[in-house]
């Protein structure tokens, strides 16, 4: 939700499931251009009675090529809050030596009643992994999204000459082939329209 709202600046609450699509976006910094590829990932999840992650496969390959990182959890869930810590020290083991930026989301700032996670225990995370912490509500506010977007966007760029092509030396793996911006727009076509079906059914 969090990406689609990034990048088209609407809100579906439910469509196609999360394929691990790749996406583009240009943003301006500083007065430069810069081309941002959005790797939306797969669910990661904990290991039974284990504090290491359970991941498909195609997110390492995501951890190796990412220049940076966005973890998203939802404030009404602590579980998913829980599994933030091992899936950094999983991406320490990747990039031991690596300074990435790392922007921890705090998603459903919308539902405070339902709060399981305080803002607090948000940024005392943010603060030990070394990244920045937003609060936002991908339903309510597109614009809370987008700063937040365009906050880790002025640090990779900060970042970018200091470790560009470092991290990647020695590599196998290569960069997914180009952004689908297309597919989104067929999934977002896709899910308007089931919606207006299930209205014209009601």
């Amino acid at each position: 939700a969090l990406v689609v709202r990034f990048l088209t600046k609407r809100f579906i609450g439910d469509y196609e499931a999360n394929t691990g699509a790749l996406y583009s976006r240009k943003f301006t910094i500083d007065g430069e251009q810069i081309s941002l590829q959005v790797q939306d990932t797969p669910f990661v999840s904990l290991e039974d009675d284990t504090e290491s992650i359970c991941c498909q496969e195609q997110i390492n390959r995501s951890i190796y090529w990412a220049d940076g990182f966005v973890f998203v959890y939802s404030i009404t869930d602590y579980e998913s809050f829980r599994l933030l810590r091992p899936l950094h020290q999983h991406i320490r083991r990747i990039h031991p030596n690596a300074n990435i930026p790392l922007l921890l989301l705090a998603n459903k700032g919308d539902l405070l009643r339902a709060r399981q996670v305080s803002s607090k225990e948000g940024l005392q995370l943010a603060t030990e992994l070394g990244g920045t912490y937003c609060e936002v509500s991908a339903r309510e506010n597109c614009q809370g999204v987008h700063e937040a977007f365009q906050q880790l966007c002025q640090e990779l760029s900060r970042s970018s000459g200091s470790c560009n092509g470092e991290k990647r030396r020695g590599l196998h793996l290569v960069r997914p082939k180009s952004p689908n911006m297309q597919d989104l727009k067929r999934r977002l076509k896709q899910a308007l329209t089931s919606k207006g079906k299930s209205a014209t059914a009601l």
